[in-house]
């Protein structure tokens, strides 16, 4: 069983209020509610890159990121909870979309997060964390979006940046599943939980010592 399962399971069994959760679906409609009234002047862009909760928290400190939600993306299944993703049969992968201010950041800055924050050669898995559910994906919305991830890849092979093959996927963004409330700013809220303080702020960490230049003030 996973490391995050594990550490998940144990921390829900302690919280008696998650019994309360909200329906997937009513909770993904109240998000994009949400988005439509704050965040209509920004774009939006979409990243699987392993463990959400790290993503997230990576996202979150980089300069003109306005907000980030932890999500679901690249399958097929409809309204996937979090037990299905689990399962790595959902064909989705844990991901993050990323509202930002294009004047203060470029898609392009985005895309070089993406890739300097994570494992683009290791299939199926990041970290600790094992499953198609942890592949590693850079989602497009648009055909400049799907040229601006080739160029980069490119350029990370033509630098021979990694020693392994680049096995991330470059893929359609089809729709974006927001995923449940107690994950959304998990690193933040939940700093003693044992996943994130063994692998999530280290990972956070170790982006913020290489891309200093990126961070937010």
């Amino acid at each position: 069983m996973k490391i995050k399962i594990i550490f998940l399971s144990i921390f829900l069994s302690l919280q008696s209020c998650y019994g309360k959760r909200k329906n997937t679906k009513i909770y993904n409609n109240e998000l994009q509610s949400n988005y439509l009234k704050q965040y209509q002047n920004n774009e939006r862009a979409y990243f699987a890159s392993g463990c959400f909760w790290c993503v997230e928290a990576i996202y979150e400190c980089v300069k003109g990121v306005k907000e980030v939600y932890s999500g679901y993306a690249g399958g097929n299944t409809l309204n996937p909870t979090y037990n299905q993703i689990s399962t790595g049969k959902t064909g989705h992968a844990e991901s993050v979309e990323v509202i930002y201010d294009p004047f203060l950041v470029s898609y392009d800055t985005l895309v070089e997060v993406f890739f300097g924050s994570h494992d683009p050669t290791t299939l199926n898995k990041q970290g600790p964390d094992r499953g198609p559910q942890y592949r590693s994906i850079a989602f497009y919305r648009s055909e400049k979006e799907k040229i601006i991830i080739e160029k980069y890849i490119k350029k990370l092979k033509k630098n021979n940046v990694f020693n392994s093959k680049i096995v991330t996927e470059i893929k359609e963004l089809e729709k974006f599943y927001y995923a449940e409330e107690y994950h959304q700013n998990y690193e933040r809220l939940n700093p003693n939980n044992p996943y994130v303080k063994s692998v999530s702020i280290p990972r956070l960490n170790n982006f913020k010592a290489r891309f200093s230049k990126l961070l937010k003030s």
